[in-house]
């Protein structure tokens, strides 16, 4: 069973602050930035950052839904984690400044593929597929803090 990365980013024209507070509200801004691979959200507990619980399913392909149920972290300053209680994955959010007025957005998912063939084809396809939904994910960050 290999480990399975998938990482994309993007420069936003926001400051750090607004674009991670944006990310951490899940009771508010964080639902309206799913692309239509995100279904049934719903906040379990909490809703800002730290100590939230958040349930979707993320349909990856048309065969391919995972049910997943986080718990949100904040580690360090500027980093949400997102740990599924139903498998191994884990998305880490990082914002960082990136000059006046912009910030910069990594978010990278892990976890425990497949063993075989199947896990052959997850590490080959499956970050890119991801890396896909994020950049949807990202583009209406930016358009909802560039305002």
């Amino acid at each position: 069973m290999a480990q399975v990365e998938a990482t994309t980013e993007r420069i936003i024209a926001a400051d750090a602050e607004t674009v991670f507070d944006a990310l951490a509200d899940y009771t508010g801004t964080r639902e309206k930035l799913l692309p239509e691979h995100f279904s049934e959200y719903e906040v379990r507990e909490g809703g800002d950052g730290e100590g939230t619980l958040v349930h979707w399913k993320l349909q990856a392909t048309s065969k391919r839904v995972r049910d997943c149920l986080l718990d949100v972290t904040e580690p360090t300053d500027g980093q949400l984690v997102e740990k599924d209680r139903n498998s191994s994955m884990v998305t880490t959010w990082t914002v960082t400044p990136a000059g006046e007025g912009r910030s910069r957005v990594l978010v990278s998912t892990v976890w425990n593929g497949a063993g075989g063939i199947g896990g052959f084809f997850e590490k080959t396809f499956a970050p890119k597929g991801l890396g896909r939904i994020y950049d949807a994910l990202l583009a209406k960050l930016a358009a909802e803090v560039e305002k």
